[in-house]
């Protein structure tokens, strides 16, 4: 037990990331009933389907979950009520001002979490009253923060500017990496790539497929005039490219990505045109597991990492 198991009531300081398109009611049950915290991503849910979700979740799975919330997220009011409604105890927020929303979340009984990329943010976040922070770095799938730290820097940065229990996320998917980030001063782990090619995951089979596929170097973060995001190699990502050689504004990278390209790639399997996101670590996992067999890989490749002597006695 520590602070973050403490915190969620959870048995394994473990949490899955709440990714797009891959983190619907199967995959968080999955992961909560193997004895982390399953995220729902609502950043990929109309309201109501969100809704649906959530019921189906508590259905599958009496141990804690929670839902993931992008602060920029159009509906954000009507997600808000509705996770309240619900009875949802556990929100993780991100890409917004902490302050907007924490106080009235945990004025209902809600614990708060919200992803920085930065000290700077993180200390905001403490000010702001939430119950962890979760620091995620330049490695990590999908959205990134525009600073581009690396989760080995960040940590250390985090841990000495806060004092809230600290989650780390990007790269981090083996026992070793948990182990890493507890000895930088994490408390628990976020891991999103590793759970996003389970079985469970609501992504594509060819989606999963192709990024199990994937070597080192096969993703690069682009569209940094809009959001930083990690993108796969793929039709879409070398126009991408291409567009941001040559000086394209942010308004031009918005007009290539249009709309619904996420959805297209990740959820509906096309590899050419869609928008693929994914982390790094990818490049080091090459075949799709259930939840139940990633749970106990972690966890005992971690035990053994502990267990282990990295340097010689004198």
């Amino acid at each position: 037990m520590n602070r973050i198991t403490s915190l969620l009531g959870i048995q394994y300081p473990i949490i899955q990331g709440g990714m797009v398109w891959c983190s619907g009611w199967r995959l968080a049950s999955a992961v909560s009933n193997a004895g982390g915290l399953g995220l729902i991503g609502a950043g990929s849910m109309h309201p109501e389907t969100l809704r649906e979700h959530i019921r189906k979740c508590r259905a599958a799975t009496e141990l804690p979950f929670g839902v993931n919330i992008p602060l920029m997220y159009p509906q954000i009011e009507e997600i808000m009520n509705i996770v309240v409604e619900e009875g949802v105890k556990i929100v993780f927020t991100s890409a917004g001002n902490p302050k907007t929303w924490t106080g009235w979340l945990k004025e209902r009984g809600i614990k708060v979490v919200h992803v920085v990329s930065s000290s700077r943010f993180a200390v905001k976040c403490e000010e702001a009253g939430v119950d962890a922070v979760v620091a995620e770095g330049f490695e990590a799938g999908g959205h990134n923060g525009r600073e581009e730290t690396t989760t080995f820097c960040l940590i250390p940065a985090v841990r000495e500017a806060t004092t809230l229990p600290l989650i780390a996320a990007g790269g981090i998917g083996t026992g070793e990496g948990i182990l890493a980030a507890m000895v930088l001063g994490a408390e628990g782990v976020q891991i999103g790539t590793r759970f996003a090619l389970t079985e469970e995951s609501s992504a594509s089979p060819v989606f999963k497929d192709y990024c199990l596929s994937l070597g080192e170097g096969d993703t690069k973060l682009l569209l940094k005039k809009l959001a930083p995001t990690r993108l796969v190699k793929n039709d879409f990502r070398y126009a991408v490219e291409k567009a941001e050689d040559s000086g394209a504004s942010s308004e031009e990278l918005r007009t290539l990505l249009g709309r619904g390209r996420a959805k297209k790639g990740m959820f509906e399997g096309d590899l050419e045109e869609g928008e693929l996101e994914i982390g790094q670590v990818s490049a080091i996992i090459s075949r799709r597991q259930s939840v139940v067999e990633v749970m106990s890989e972690l966890v005992e490749s971690y035990r053994q990492a502990v267990e282990k002597k990295y340097f010689f006695e004198r």
